[in-house]
């Protein structure tokens, strides 16, 4: 059997069997499209701003050498005018990162690109070495996520960067979406499946009087991802045909991480079908759509923000905005309208507790041989029995429907009711609202981040004086 050529070129040798759409392209055309796709996501999504200062985060991998290589490439072909950094973390793993920051560097000197490497014991005390003996092998991943997304903030804000972009691809995005879905973490999708993630403050710093740029907070800091939607095995491909040079060795610690169930279970799918991990990713894009965001609004899956929203009006009418639909049904004639529905009910329930009156339903009274219980509570007949019975007409003689009444009384005041909420089981959580860590200063929902809570409980099992063995003398 022939070789195939490439279906680009039509000359070469095929050489790569592409799992996006299973061309067979040779190497060059492969180099070429892998560049030109990542010019795209990057042009498409405005990712960078002409004359950008970015750092790149090096971890010495397949993802963040192919990531520097190719925005390097990129940079100097179309003329973006970047000043591109290297900042690496230096977790502190004795075998593992100790030998991806040679290949870093050797990376820094090849591409002529600065570099600032950042670690855990400058910044907390704590190398993950001396965390795992702490804490042992499960859960370490934990403590050294936490870490490293602050000291990648951190180490860009001594660089004066106000931009971080990260190697993750597609397996990547696609194993988070798994792992939130397996949890029922589905708020965190958003962040997960964004491209660009940042702070409420993240933007390019201002420019000083001086005319140099300002300094950059390590709370303003925005991260992005270019190799969001490259397969792994591409990353691996290009950085094979270009002989870049990466660290391939996995770390030490990792065996033990939920994140590897999820890896296993991605790869199976994609050897069944090599297009689901691009579909795990838009299914998890569109799903992030379909969670509200912090003030508790749709975020463009509906079509309008307004769809499900109601209007209350000052003096006390409800009305339904036009259009209205919720997430699912274009119409609000399904689900959406169903979910209106409720909303609409919820408010009328929360104005009445405000004004301090519920609605009373009482229940229908059944009669037993014609006759009714005194003891039950009675309901009032209709005007057409009470005259009957004035006329000396018994009530059997007319068998009227049974009815229900319903009345408005006052329950309690408002001050009563909003007391008994504070005190009771169903109270709802209170809103959180995005500030800062009173210890470290960084951007928290909480008094005090994770960050410095999980330090706090390293530090609490710390010895306070070190134990040293001396010789024996004699």
């Amino acid at each position: 059997m022939p070789p195939h050529l490439c279906q680009l070129c039509n000359t070469a040798r095929a050489q790569v069997l592409r799992p996006k759409n299973h061309a067979r392209i040779c190497a060059n055309c492969f180099i070429a499209t892998f560049e030109r796709e990542t010019a795209e996501t990057i042009t498409s999504s405005n990712l960078f701003q002409p004359g950008e200062r970015i750092a790149i985060g090096a971890s010495g991998g397949k993802d963040s050498t192919v990531l520097a290589s190719v925005l390097k490439t990129l940079n100097e072909r179309h003329g973006w005018g970047l000043d591109l950094v290297l900042l690496s973390i230096d977790e502190g793993i004795t075998g593992y990162r100790d030998h991806s920051l040679d290949a870093v560097k050797r990376n820094s000197v090849e591409y002529d690109l600065p570099l600032k490497i950042v670690s855990y014991e400058e910044l907390y005390g704590w190398s993950m070495d001396q965390v795992v003996a702490q804490v042992g092998k499960k859960g370490n991943c934990t403590y050294c996520g936490v870490f490293r997304r602050q000291a990648l903030d951190r180490g860009a804000a001594m660089l004066g960067v106000a931009h971080v972009v990260t190697g993750h691809n597609a397996d990547d995005v696609a194993e988070t979406v798994l792992m939130n879905l397996l949890r029922g973490d589905l708020p965190r999708l958003s962040r997960a499946t964004s491209i660009v993630t940042s702070t409420p403050r993240a933007g390019q710093p201002k420019a000083s009087l001086d005319g140099q740029p300002a300094a950059v907070s390590f709370t303003n800091v925005k991260r992005s991802k270019p190799l969001m939607y490259a397969y792994e095995k591409e990353i691996v491909l290009y950085a094979h045909h270009k002989k870049l040079d990466y660290f391939s060795t996995e770390c030490i610690y990792s065996p033990e991480a939920f994140r590897g169930s999820a890896r296993t279970l991605i790869k199976n799918l994609e050897r069944i079908r090599p297009e689901s991990i691009l579909d795990v990713v838009r299914s998890g894009v569109d799903m992030a759509k379909l969670v509200p965001d912090a003030d508790g609004n749709c975020k463009g899956a509906c079509g309008s923000r307004k769809a499900t929203e109601i209007e209350v009006k000052h003096d006390g009418e409800e009305e339904e905005e036009a259009g209205g639909g919720g997430c699912g049904s274009g119409n609000g004639q399904e689900t959406g309208g169903e979910m209106a529905e409720m909303e609409k009910k919820l408010l009328q329930d929360d104005r009445a507790e405000e004004e301090g009156t519920e609605t009373h339903i009482s229940m229908p009274v059944k009669a037993v041989n014609g006759q009714r219980h005194d003891g039950d509570e009675k309901v009032g007949p209709p005007a057409a029995a009470l005259v009957g019975e004035a006329n000396g007409q018994g009530h059997d003689r007319h068998k009227h429907p049974p009815m229900s009444t319903a009345t408005t009384v006052p329950i309690r005041t408002k001050q009563e009711k909003k007391a008994g909420r504070r005190s009771g089981r169903d109270a709802p959580p209170p809103r959180q609202v995005l500030g800062q860590c009173e210890r470290c200063g960084y951007l928290s929902s909480q008094a005090v981040c994770k960050a410095c809570m999980l330090l706090e409980g390293l530090n609490k099992a710390r010895p306070r004086t070190g134990i040293e063995v001396g010789s024996a003398g004699g």
